[in-house]
């Protein structure tokens, strides 16, 4: 496939043209042309990498169905057990859920997700099952890493263990774990049965980390203990990291030059109620840094539409960034620095960079951040996915 973008202004700067080949940006420049390439005219729009979802569960939204009412109480375990309930009452198909959820992030501009997909005693391996169908039918419109996730628990729910081993060996891409000390009330367990599990069979592996204050920090160190003693540097992820927006300025800061020395990404959803990783401390630090929605429009909270340039502004408004500047850099995140939080190399617009873009409206990106009109342009590897804020596929 040969696709040629006309008048673009790569991330608001100045009008170019990027030619497409292979999935692959081959030039930039003024005038390209290719023999039989299709053309689409930006007409001066921005363009900017495609938009990319670090954390999110695509296995858990409620699209398409009516409107739930939260009635839940306020503690993880509640929200995670009346998950479950709701799942078998409604009867959810992990497929059509995940199509639903995918789609409408692609036709916002997001290329590429990363979702954490559960995996318990009750439903077994049912939903790894139904987001490994969406991710093959999608296949070259968007790229899917997969994290077998223990929702509801490992060590307090026999078995579970065996399941991410099976879900691993059918094609799962990362382990997950959660909450080692909250959830699972032994650090220890949780974190060999994970890191076992990942030396297994050679795969990366990312931590929901709740916990807050001086409980999550000795987690995190557990973590950075196996990382050390297994070699596996660069391989393991933190997502949430709350424990890193605590008070106390320098046991944060130790934790944050570690994530650095150990190159541990932290992924984070930027949530209003809770302390929170703060890139200006990150980032310097040289941390790899990505963000997600989590999830939305489901049994834990009604809020968000998959829409990643809402993220960035909620973690602009998150982190006080409000200089034009300041706004690229959270788009940055959920972009370009997103990708290689998530390992995907050359997610920019360069020679050589992945042919993934989408079209903004606006004079500036600080401005095309914070109205988020409908997306004119989404592409994928070369193929247009998305026109005027609508996927080219029909949602189920």
């Amino acid at each position: 496939m040969t696709l040629i973008i006309r008048n673009c202004r790569p991330l608001g700067l100045a009008p170019t043209d990027i030619l497409i080949e292979d999935g692959r940006i081959t030039a930039m420049g003024a005038g390209l042309t290719a023999p039989g390439a299709t053309v689409e005219d930006a007409d001066g729009r921005i363009a900017i990498p495609g938009l990319v979802d670090a954390h999110t569960h695509v296995d858990k939204s409620l699209l398409g169905w009516p409107w739930y009412v939260n009635e839940v109480g306020p503690r993880l375990i509640d929200k995670i057990t009346n998950e479950r309930a709701v799942k078998k009452a409604y009867g959810l198909d992990p497929y059509t859920q995940s199509m639903r959820q995918v789609l409408q992030s692609m036709a916002f501009g997001t290329t590429l997700i990363r979702s954490h997909v559960d995996v318990d005693t009750e439903q077994g391996l049912a939903a790894v099952e139904g987001v490994m169908r969406t991710r093959e039918e999608l296949a070259g419109e968007v790229e899917i890493q997969i994290v077998a996730f223990p929702q509801s628990g490992q060590m307090t729910r026999a078995g579970t263990d065996r399941l991410l081993d099976q879900a691993l060996a059918m094609g799962a891409d990362l382990i997950g774990g959660i909450d080692p000390c909250a959830m699972e009330r032994d650090p220890k367990g949780h974190l060999d049965t994970v890191f076992g599990l990942a030396e297994k069979h050679g795969k990366r592996i990312d931590i929901h980390l709740h916990e807050p204050g001086e409980m999550g920090a000795f987690s995190m160190e557990m973590i950075f203990e196996r990382i050390r003693a297994l070699g596996m540097q660069g391989k393991v992820a933190v997502s949430h990291a709350f424990c890193l927006g605590f008070a106390d300025f320098e046991r944060t800061q130790g934790l944050i030059d570690t994530c650095a020395e150990l190159d541990v990404p932290i992924l984070t959803t930027a949530p209003a109620s809770r302390d929170v990783p703060l890139v200006r401390r990150l980032i310097p630090a040289g941390v790899r840094m990505g963000a997600g929605n989590d999830g939305f429009r489901d049994t834990w909270g009604p809020y968000g539409d998959g829409d990643m340039l809402e993220r960035c502004m909620f973690l602009g408004m998150r982190n006080n960034l409000r200089r034009d500047d300041e706004l690229a850099l959270a788009l940055q995140i959920c972009t370009t620095g997103g990708a290689g939080a998530i390992d995907v190399a050359g997610h920019a617009l360069e020679v050589g960079g992945r042919g993934d873009l989408v079209l903004l409206e606006g004079e500036t990106l600080a401005e095309a951040i914070v109205t988020r009109a409908p997306r004119k342009l989404v592409v994928a590897g070369g193929r247009v996915t998305a026109r005027d804020g609508a996927t080219l596929r029909v949602i189920p």
